[in-house]
């Protein structure tokens, strides 16, 4: 297992859900934390008690490259490097091949925020998860990226490019001690999925079961890489 102390760890859309569960497990273990969101004062209220030596907040917003770039270069010029990624941001929106419209505008802001994001910034962030040596990328995918329920495709779309990701990233970054996984989980007991109906809220899977995983897995040798990690609230493997 690699130890905690001293890694550096960015999460994205890290104010509510499981990026909220990731960054408080990761805190308390011991992490340097790099969170982002779209809204920042929200996230600053919630962590106002944190250490301000091992945390920063900034601004990010997958529709907009700059602030990328921007996270990356704050994140360096606080703590010096960076040992892991953290995409968690994403969004679902109604997209189905049943649709007598397009959604075209719908299906392009999936794309943007749940893969083009999580592709520009393991782009940025490579070169110094490559330094690290033991390197880690977690892609926060879904099991709608190994599965498609009936005619709803556009969220499965993404989340299927994310798990592709995962894979490249592993193999492009392997010879440098980069890993990366993708987190597969099926509903989650967050905001996203509060208005589910074929399954309570009490028998989703919590938000910090999925964090104590995250943990788990990015503290593990180089030599434990695991490629997928597919969580169901349900009996089935990915229904």
């Amino acid at each position: 297992m690699i130890n905690s102390n001293g890694r550096v760890v960015m999460i994205s859309g890290a104010n509510r859900g499981i990026g909220l569960a990731i960054a408080r497990n990761l805190y308390q273990a011991g992490f340097s934390l790099s969170l982002a969101s779209r809204k920042i004062s929200t996230l600053e209220s919630i962590i106002k008690d944190w250490s301000s030596e091992k945390i920063l907040i900034t601004k990010f917003d997958a529709m907009d490259k700059s602030t990328h770039s921007d996270w990356v270069k704050k994140t360096i010029d606080k703590f010096g490097k960076i040992d892991c990624l953290i995409n968690n941001a994403g969004i679902v929106e109604s997209v189905s091949v049943n649709d007598e419209e397009d959604n075209e505008e719908a299906l392009d802001r999936m794309w943007a925020v749940n893969v083009k994001a999580p592709l520009s910034l393991t782009r940025l962030t490579l070169p110094f998860l490559r330094k690290s040596g033991a390197g880690r990328v977690i892609n926060v995918a879904s099991l709608a990226g190994k599965a498609v329920y009936g005619s709803s495709v556009g969220y499965s779309m993404t989340k299927f490019a994310a798990v592709a990701l995962s894979h490249a990233t592993r193999h492009g970054g392997w010879d440098d001690g980069v890993r990366c996984t993708a987190l597969c989980p099926g509903y989650v007991a967050t905001d996203m999925t509060s208005t589910v109906e074929s399954i309570s809220t009490d028998s989703m899977i919590s938000p910090d079961d999925l964090a104590e995983l995250v943990r788990t897995v990015i503290s593990l040798s180089n030599t434990a890489s695991v490629a997928e990690l597919l969580v169901n609230c349900r009996p089935d493997i990915v229904a």
